[in-house]
């Protein structure tokens, strides 16, 4: 009862209180939002190659403009020559 004591007895650090703890709430929230986001990749054992399950088509994070994806032809030989 410390913490409730404290606060009843200087009544200005309750506005700060508050604040502080709908910070930490909102902080966390966003970080278990974004890992549960499909583009974060925790899990490097089942799947050790995760940017060959990226949709080209679809917006990436930060931002894209006019984003067109072609093949690199040297790419391509590479990954069947390595399958």
């Amino acid at each position: 009862m410390g913490i409730f004591q404290t606060l009843m007895k200087k009544k200005e650090l309750i506005p700060l209180v508050f604040f502080m703890t709908f910070a930490a709430a909102g902080a966390s929230s966003f970080a278990i939002y974004s890992l549960k986001k499909t583009d974060v990749i925790l899990d490097r054992k089942r799947n050790p190659e995760p940017w060959e399950a990226v949709d080209p088509s679809e917006p990436q994070k930060l931002i894209t403009i006019n984003q067109q994806w072609k093949p690199i032809e040297e790419l391509q030989k590479v990954r069947r020559a390595t399958k």
